[in-house]
């Protein structure tokens, strides 16, 4: 499985019970996909950069996933559909990579100066 983010707007409109139903429904959309929610932030009502549905505000809600690559279009698809939400992003994170050796650390074997002729 690998990590993904996804930030979703929710209409203006929708009060606090109704949007705790459309983060559960986003929730139960993951679990179907074969996913799990590892975390969820709601952002709250936020002025929008430009308007969405003749509308200049929305309630961002943060969620962190991991889910398989499969899932993932089946989750957007999912997204568009629902009424309630205005726009929605995916996007995977990047996984964790061990620091590569850097100029100043220098193998054992690599210690000789003496030139390689051939």
């Amino acid at each position: 499985m690998r990590s993904y983010e996804l930030i979703f707007i929710v209409h203006p409109d929708v009060d606090e019970d109704n949007l705790t139903a459309v983060v559960d429904r986003v929730k139960e959309l993951v679990k179907r996909g074969g996913g799990k929610v590892v975390q969820t932030k709601p952002w709250g009502m936020r002025r929008l950069a430009y308007p969405i549905q003749k509308r200049w505000e929305g309630q961002y809600v943060l969620m962190q996933l991991e889910l398989e690559p499969q899932g993932v279009s089946a989750l957007e698809r999912s997204l568009r559909l629902t009424e309630q939400i205005m726009r929605h992003l995916v996007v995977r994170l990047e996984e964790q990579v061990a620091p590569a050796q850097g100029p100043d650390e220098v193998q054992e074997n690599d210690q000789s100066n003496e030139p390689v002729v051939e």
